[in-house]
C-alpha cells in the first residue's frame, strides 16, 4: 500500500478553522474534531491590519 492510500486508511482528526458548519457536520458524523473561532484581522481590510501592525 503506498503512503496516500496509508493515509486515507486512518482515523480522520480535525481541526476546523472558522466556517462552523464544517466543525458541526463532521461532528455530526462523529469524527474527531476541534473547531477554532478564527477571523481575518481587521476583518480582512488590509489597509486597517497595516495600521494594527504598527502598534506591536
Amino acid at each position: 500500500m503506498n503512503k496516500v492510500n496509508e493515509l486515507f486508511a486512518k482515523e480522520l482528526k480535525v481541526v476546523n478553522l472558522g466556517v462552523k458548519s464544517f466543525y458541526e457536520d463532521l461532528k455530526a458524523q462523529q469524527k474527531q474534531v476541534v473547531h477554532v473561532e478564527w477571523k481575518p484581522v481587521a476583518g480582512g481590510n488590509q489597509r486597517l491590519a497595516d495600521m494594527l501592525k504598527l502598534l506591536q
